[in-house]
This record gives structure tokens, C-alpha cells and sequence, in this order.
């Protein structure tokens, strides 16, 4: 047994001991020792990167005032370490804790804890502390497709570390963080955890596992032996939050320069910004067409990762509220956030000819391409994203998620010869642009029809390809429906049915055995039904999904496959 001399003993290799000591080091104390029970800490690369003296398998067994030094004596099963003082940053365990929502029971579902085996798992960790996000890690560095579902996350008030590693696992698309999104329920679906969510925004999703994260407290005065003598010491401190300026107290020697506050750092605006983006950004923009002023055309590169995707999935895309708008509104509670991101969902689109008039194969692509329409402010909602990408051009950057998603995709479709009909209003087109193109190049033989409400002609960002897709293929057929033009009747996708000309203008006939429809766009168009007491009730607007259902068609549900297929699009 042998003694050791510290300036500080940190008890706890998790984000918050982590940050405490990463933090002091910098500000000039020598002898910092970190004492972790298990054999790894929260972020193992730090351990090279800051020169980490950490000791593994070192639980604390007594913290007693030492009478030679007068500071602590901490002692484990291999060493006693004396120090000026002892920092508690150790966790207790999650003992008897069960989720709030309701589950299955599932040995895929887990509670502080890692499956077995993640490399090329999805996985889904739910929670909202250092916590999680310790455990996002590790699930990204063990190769797993990792989702934090993180509702009620503040990401300021995470141990620095953890929330510098969280900006590092988005920036380098090694996980997709959902900030405000948390399952109500995790069910069973063939075998596999399905996580439904409340909101729109967020899908349904299924993952291979399911890992709980609940918030951990402080250990105990005895679960670390901890003495009155030294409890009483003000030698030793327990972290619930880390808190450096007060812990550095301790070493009157050492200067503390607190973080710049929002306003500071809004003073020093333009070096901000480009530190801003360089912290949170991840690709670039490529390609931006605009059809008109409020409607483009955009490709994005992202620099880790691949883009694979099957045609009609969707990506996230993000951009910072330091970014210039196009408009004058003003967001909402723009002080406290002007140094986060703003994120929102798109539908991946597709170009549909190569630069040598053959079918594109953009699933083989290192870019993903996007088709947005400026969305204006209203008194009720100020949108955060459109107006910012607006001002965006080929080579600024952008923030792209890491994880492509999605259920709304050509899965359904196994016979070469059924007869599909695409149904969509303004940039809802965009899943059925790559999935028109995919099943083109893949041979589909029978008769396929993609339809499109918009206001006026020009708003028909893909029309051209389309033409050149029916002038090759005669078993495709583009129907463009503008509603605002005095040329062209007025009539909305709904009437394409009620009235019959879906199959008289163009020789169909909508067999539900033989025919499946896709549905993306404005809720109205769709017209889903709710249930209600046992009752199926649609919406007062008679929508798609009524007038098939009412001719034998059946919508497509998680656990039952029917032949509407639909994709709410805002």
C-alpha cells in the first residue's frame, strides 16, 4: 500500500468528475487524480487528449480528514491518496426506477444500461441528463444508429463535457437528437420495440433496443465512507451540477475566467457566428435552384457519413438563429436561443436525369436533394427555418441529422404489374419524385400516375422531368393541378376520385387488389380518420382516404399492411 499526493481526488469518472477535472487542469492545477469504480470513464478519449490521470477499479472505500496534511485522505482497495481537497461526482445507481410510459416487457428494453452487443443496432436511448448522453456515446463509438429522444433537454445545464460531446455526436451525424420529442408508449411490434410519439413532428420509429437513462442522484456520505470529521471539513464536495468557480475556491492560486454570457457573446457577433457554425454544422450546400423566389431546389454533402436512404424517406435539416432571415418578423424569445439551432424534417426529394439523359441512381449519391418552400410569418407562428435557408447559397453550410428515417416507402409494392397512384399537394411531391424515378429504373410495369395540387403553374419545381419522364415511359403520367391559374379548372385531388377522372383520363381502374395509393401533403387532402369510442370518424373535409376507403380500399397500419399509404407533410 502506498501513498499518493494530489491537489485534488475526483470520486466519479462520469461527464460531471470529467469536467471538473478537465476544467481545473486548464486553469493551472497540477495533481489531479480521478478515481472511477468501474474500468471506463463516461468519454475514454479525453483520457489521451488532456492527459487524464485516471485510476480504474478504484471504488472509495473511507474519506477521512488527514491530520498530517490537513486536507483528505481517500482510500481505495490499492491506494490511500491524500488531497487538498475531494470533489463527490459519483452517481448512484437506478435501482427500482421504472418508466413513467407504458412498455412491454422486452429483454430489448433496458434501463441504465448497454445491450450486449450495438455495432449496426438501432437504438434508442430516452432521457435527459449527463446521463444520456454518456450513454449516446458510448452506443456511437460501439457503431450502433443511435437516437437521443430528450424532452425537456437543456443543453446548459449538462456538465460541460456532456454537452460538448453532444454538439460533437450531432456535428458529426454519429447520432439524432430529438430535443423536445419523448415516446408516450414503447410497444411490440414483430419482436421489436416500436416507439410511438404524441407529436406530429416526430414519427413512430422501431429500433432494435430501447435504453432508459433516468437521472441519477449523489451517492451517499456512507457509500463512500465518508467520515463526520470530514464531512464537516468543507474539504469535500458533492456535484450535482458542476459549478467550477465554486469548487475552485478551494485554489485561491487559480484563476477562473467564467464563460461569456449570451450578450457577450452577441457583442463579438461575426467571430461568433463563424465559431457558431464551425461547432454545429456538418455539411454543405451544393446545389440551389430556385423555381421561384419562395420555392428552390437544394443538394447537401455532408462531411461524415453516408446518405442511403430508400425513396421516400426523410431527413433533418437545421440552421442557427444567429442566421440572418429573409423577413423582418421577429422569433420568439430570441435572446434565450439565438445560440441554438432550429430543426425541422424534409422528405427527401430526387433529380430524375443525369447530366447524360440516363435515370439517376441518386441512392448511390454522396448528397441528399431537397424541395422547401418558404413558409411566411403568420401573427400565429414565426417559422425558424425557411426564412433563415432562404438567404443560403451553394457553398454556405448547414446542419444535416445524422439518421435517415421513415416508413412512408415503396415496401408495399411487390407486384411489377399493380397500378400506383402518387397523390400530393405543394412540396409533398418531393418523397414521389424519388420514388416515381426508382420504380422507372427498376422496370415497374404497370400504370403509374403522380398527381400534384399547387396554386400556380410556377410552382411546379420538377415539371420538365417529369415530361421527360412521360415522353420515355408510357406507363407514367405526370398530373399537375394548379388551382389559382385562369387557363386551367379548378379542381383538387379529391375530385380526381369523386368523380371518376383518375380512371377515365387515363384507362384505370381502382381495384383495391391491385392498386396502392400514396398520400403526402396538406392533412386536408388526406383526411385521416379518428377513433373514437370504437367509431371511425372522418374529418368534417371529405379527404382521399375517405373516398377510397369507401370503395374497399384500407389505410396501412404498423401491424396490418393496407393500400393507402400516407405521409402527413407539415
Amino acid at each position: 500500500m502506498s501513498d499518493s499526493a494530489y491537489d485534488l481526488v475526483i470520486i466519479g469518472g462520469n461527464a460531471a468528475g470529467l469536467s471538473v477535472a478537465v476544467a481545473l487542469q486548464q486553469a493551472g492545477l497540477q495533481r489531479v487524480r480521478i478515481l472511477e469504480a468501474g474500468s471506463a470513464i463516461a468519454f475514454p478519449e479525453l483520457v489521451g487528449e488532456h492527459q487524464l490521470d485516471v485510476g480504474y477499479g478504484e471504488p472509495a472505500i473511507t474519506v477521512d480528514l488527514d491530520a498530517e496534511t490537513k486536507g483528505v485522505a481517500v482510500r481505495t482497495a490499492k491506494h490511500t491518496y491524500s488531497a487538498r481537497c475531494c470533489v463527490v461526482a459519483q452517481r448512484a445507481g437506478a435501482e427500482g426506477w421504472t418508466p413513467t410510459m407504458t412498455t412491454v416487457a422486452s429483454d430489448r428494453i433496458l434501463i441504465n444500461r448497454l445491450p450486449d452487443f450495438a455495432a449496426d443496432e438501432d437504438v434508442l436511448v430516452i432521457g435527459f441528463t449527463d446521463r444520456a448522453v454518456e450513454l449516446t456515446a458510448r452506443l456511437a463509438a460501439a457503431g450502433a444508429g443511435v437516437v437521443l429522444a430528450a424532452g425537456g433537454m437543456v443543453p446548459e445545464l449538462l456538465s460541460p463535457l456532456a454537452e460538448a460531446a453532444l454538439h460533437r455526436l450531432e456535428r458529426e451525424r454519429h447520432a439524432t437528437l430529438l430535443y423536445r420529442a419523448v415516446p408516450e408508449q414503447i410497444a411490440d411490434v414483430n419482436g421489436y420495440p416500436m416507439a410511438f410519439f404524441g407529436d406530429r413532428r416526430t414519427p413512430d420509429l422501431q429500433f432494435d433496443h430501447v435504453v432508459f437513462a433516468p437521472s441519477r442522484t449523489a451517492v451517499g456520505p456512507d457509500e463512500i465512507g465518508l467520515t463526520a470529521a470530514a464531512a464537516g471539513s468543507g474539504k469535500v464536495m458533492f456535484v450535482e451540477s458542476v459549478n467550477i468557480a465554486e469548487i475552485a475556491k478551494q485554489f485561491p492560486e487559480l484563476t477562473i475566467t467564467p464563460p461569456p454570457s449570451i450578450a457577450e457573446r452577441r457583442r463579438s457577433f461575426t467571430g461568433v457566428i463563424e465559431e457558431l457554425r464551425a461547432e454545429h454544422y456538418n455539411a454543405t450546400i451544393t446545389h440551389f435552384e430556385p423555381t421561384h423566389s419562395d420555392l428552390w431546389v437544394l443538394r447537401i454533402r455532408p462531411d461524415h457519413g453516408d446518405v442511403s436512404h430508400l425513396p421516400g424517406q426523410y431527413a433533418s435539416l437545421g440552421l442557427g438563429y444567429w442566421e440572418a432571415r429573409i423577413d423582418d418578423a421577429e422569433d420568439e424569445n430570441l435572446e434565450a436561443r439565438w445560440d441554438k439551432m432550429v430543426r425541422r424534417s424534409y422528405s427527401i426529394s430526387s433529380r430524375m436525369w443525369d447530366e447524360h439523359g440516363y435515370l439517376t441512381g441518386d441512392l448511390d449519391s454522396d448528397e441528399l436533394e431537397f424541395y422547401i418552400v418558404l413558409v411566411p410569418p403568420t401573427p400565429d407562428n414565426v417559422p425558424g427555418l425557411t426564412p433563415r435557408l432562404a438567404c443560403k447559397r451553394p457553398g454556405d453550410r448547414i446542419y444535416l441529422g445524422p439518421k435517415v428515417a421513415g416508413r412512408y416507402t415503396l415496401d408495399p409494392v411487390t407486384n411489377p404489374m399493380d397500378t400506383l397512384l402518387f397523390f400530393s399537394t405543394g412540396t409533398g411531391e418531393a418523397p414521389h419524385n424519388a420514388m416515381v424515378t426508382e420504380l422507372l429504373r427498376k422496370g415497374h410495369q404497370g400504370p403509374i400516375v403522380s398527381a400534384v395540387s399547387v396554386r400556380k403553374w410556377a410552382d411546379l419545381g420538377y415539371i420538365n422531368q417529369h415530361r421527360q419522364l412521360e415522353a420515355r415511359y408510357p406507363n407514367y403520367h405526370y398530373l399537375p393541378m394548379p388551382t389559382r391559374e385562369a387557363d386551367t379548372p379548378k379542381r383538387y385531388i379529391q375530385d380526381l376520385i369523386s368523380t371518376g377522372a383518375i380512371e377515365t383520363e387515363h384507362n384505370l381502374t381502382l381495384d383495391p387488389a391491385s392498386t396502392h395509393v400514396f398520400l403526402c401533403g396538406n392533412p386536408a387532402m388526406i383526411g385521416l380518420p379518428e377513433e373514437v369510442d370504437g367509431e371511425t370518424r372522418y374529418p368534417e373535409v371529405v379527404g382521399v382516404v375517405q373516398l377510397l376507403a369507401e370503395r374497399g380500399f384500407t389505410l396501412d397500419h404498423r401491424k396490418t399492411r393496407g393500400n393507402i399509404h400516407f405521409e402527413e407533410y407539415w
